[in-house]
C-alpha cells in the first residue's frame, strides 16, 4: 500500500471515529417524545459551549428549536426552559416529580444541603436553616451583630485603592462565619475563606475526580473543612462554656424536632457558608458599580442613609425599623441582581415518572435547567430592561410578582434571602455615608459564566 492510500485510509478512519463520536449521545439518549436539540460529544456534550458561551449559546439553541430544547452538559443529559410561563410551572409543582437536580458535582461537595434535598428532608433541614437565618432570627440578634461588624470592616478605607471585589467577598464570608463561630482569630477566617474557595469552584465543575481539576480541589477542600468543624463541635462537647453563635444553636437544639446530628450540622455550616458566598459578595460589588456609573441612584440611596442618620445619636446602631426603610436601598440591591444576574437560573430533575413539559415528555431522571437570565431582561416584564432603574421595584407590586425569581419560587424562596439584602444594606449605609470613590483604570468585568472581574474590580476611596 502506498503511502497517500496510507495517510487516506487514516484520515477517513479519523472522520469516521467522528462522526461515530459527535452521534454517540444522540444514539445513546435517543427518546420518543423529547424535545428538539443536540448532545454533543460522549461524556463531555456541549458543556464547553453551555459553561463558556452562556448566554449565546442559549439564544442560537431557542432560534434552532424554541424555549425548550435539549442538550447535554455538565456530565448528564439536560432539557433546557426558557420559556418564563414554563419556569415557573417548573418551580411551582415540585410534587409533580420535579425535585431539585443539581449537578454531581454540588451534591458530592455539599451533601445534604437545602437546595438539593426534598421532601420530608427538606422540610427538616429548611426548618433548622430558617431557625437560624430567617427574618425572626435575623431581627432578634444577628442583626445588631452584623450592624458591628460592618462598622468595624469599613472604618479605614479613606485614602486607599482597593479591589472591592476582594472587599466585597471577604465581607460576605466574614460576616456569616463569624456569625457560625464567634470570637475565632482573623487568621483562622482567612485560613477558612483560602479553603472554601476551593469548594466553591468545585461544584461549579465536571466531576472528573483528578487530581489537579477544580473538583478534586473542591473535594479535598471539603474533607478539611469537615476536619475543622468536627474538631471544633468536640472541642465545644468537652466545654461548659456557652456561646452566643449560630454553631452552639444547632448543638444545643436537643428538644427541637429538626435536631440534626454532627454531620448533617457540618453540612448546614458549609450551606450557610455556600449559599451567601458568592451572591451576597457579587451583588455587592456590583451594587458599587451601577451606583457608580448612575449618580442619580448614588444621590437617592445617599439622601435616604443620611436621613436615617440624622435620626441617630453618635455611635448609636442602626436599627430594625431603620433597615426596614431602606425602602431605595432594597430597590438598588434587587435592580443590581436582575442586571448582574449572578444566578443565571436553577435545576431540577424528574423523579417518579416521565414528566409532560408543553407537549414532549421528559424521561425519569432527567435534568431540567430552568433557565431565568432572560425572563429578567424581558421587556414586557421590565419596561426599558437594559437601563439600570432602582425606582421601577418601588411599585409594591413589582417584588412579589409571578416571574420574579430573583431568589427562587414558591417552597423554594431562598431562605437566607432577608439576610442576605440586610448584609448588602448595611454595608451600602456605611459605604455610601463615609465614603466617594472613582473607578482605577483597567478594571475588566465578565458576565458570564460567573460575574467576575478577573483582575479585580479596584477603585480609589476618599473621605465624604
Amino acid at each position: 500500500m502506498s503511502m497517500t492510500a496510507t495517510v487516506y485510509y487514516a484520515l477517513a478512519f479519523a472522520f469516521c471515529t467522528f462522526v461515530a463520536l459527535l452521534k454517540w449521545n444522540e444514539v445513546r439518549y435517543r427518546r420518543k417524545g423529547l424535545p428538539p436539540g443536540t448532545m454533543g460529544f460522549p461524556l463531555i456534550g456541549e458543556t464547553s459551549l453551555f459553561i463558556n458561551q452562556g448566554p449565546a449559546f442559549m439564544k442560537r439553541r431557542r432560534s434552532m428549536y424554541g424555549s425548550l430544547f435539549t442538550t447535554h452538559a455538565l456530565g448528564s443529559p439536560l432539557i433546557v426552559s426558557m420559556d418564563s410561563e414554563l419556569n415557573r410551572y417548573i418551580l411551582m409543582n415540585e410534587a409533580k416529580g420535579l425535585v431539585p437536580g443539581y449537578p454531581e458535582s454540588m451534591k458530592t461537595i455539599l451533601g445534604n444541603n437545602v437546595a438539593e434535598v426534598h421532601g420530608a428532608m427538606h422540610k427538616r433541614i429548611r426548618g433548622s436553616l430558617l431557625s437560624l437565618i430567617g427574618p425572626a432570627a435575623l431581627k432578634e440578634y444577628i442583626f445588631p451583630k452584623m450592624d458591628k461588624f460592618m462598622r468595624s470592616f469599613l472604618h479605614n478605607w479613606n485614602g486607599k485603592t482597593i479591589d472591592i471585589q476582594q472587599k466585597a467577598t471577604q465581607m460576605a464570608f466574614f460576616v456569616v462565619l463569624e456569625q457560625i463561630v464567634e470570637n475565632e482569630p482573623i487568621s483562622f477566617h482567612e485560613s477558612f475563606e483560602a479553603i472554601f474557595e476551593n469548594i466553591f469552584l468545585g461544584t461549579i465543575s465536571l466531576p472528573f475526580n483528578i487530581p489537579g481539576t477544580n473538583y478534586y480541589k473542591g473535594l479535598k477542600a471539603r474533607e478539611e473543612v469537615n476536619a475543622i468543624l468536627r474538631e471544633l463541635i468536640a472541642k465545644r462537647r468537652a466545654s461548659s462554656v456557652t456561646h452566643d453563635d449560630s454553631l452552639d444553636r444547632l448543638m444545643r437544639n436537643d428538644g427541637s424536632k429538626d435536631k440534626l446530628n454532627d454531620e448533617e450540622i457540618i453540612d448546614q455550616i458549609v450551606t450557610m457558608l455556600y449559599s451567601g458566598y458568592e451572591t451576597v459578595s457579587t451583588t455587592t460589588m456590583m451594587a458599587v458599580k451601577y451606583l457608580h456609573d448612575h449618580p442619580k441612584a448614588l444621590q437617592a440611596i445617599r439622601e435616604e442613609h443620611f436621613a436615617i442618620q440624622q435620626n441617630k445619636k453618635p455611635g448609636e446602631l442602626i436599627s430594625w425599623e431603620d433597615y426596614k426603610n431602606m425602602t431605595f436601598t432594597r430597590a438598588v440591591i434587587l435592580e443590581t441582581l436582575r442586571h448582574a444576574n449572578v444566578v443565571n437560573g436553577v435545576m431540577r430533575r424528574t423523579t417518579t415518572s416521565d414528566v409532560e413539559l408543553d407537549g414532549f415528555t421528559i424521561p425519569k431522571g432527567w435534568r431540567i435547567y430552568v433557565y431565568t437570565r432572560e425572563t429578567n431582561l424581558d421587556p414586557f416584564l421590565y419596561s426599558e430592561p437594559f437601563t439600570f432603574n432602582p425606582w421601577r421595584w418601588l411599585e409594591k407590586s413589582l417584588e412579589t410578582h409571578n416571574y420574579n425569581m430573583l431568589f427562587g419560587a414558591g417552597g423554594r424562596v431562598c431562605p437566607g434571602k432577608e439576610q442576605g439584602i440586610c448584609k448588602i444594606s448595611l454595608f451600602l449605609h456605611y459605604f455610601v455615608t463615609k465614603y466617594r470613590w472613582e473607578e482605577a483604570e483597567g478594571n475588566k468585568l465578565l458576565k458570564f459564566p460567573r460575574v467576575f472581574a478577573p483582575k479585580g474590580l479596584h477603585i480609589r476611596v476618599t473621605k465624604y
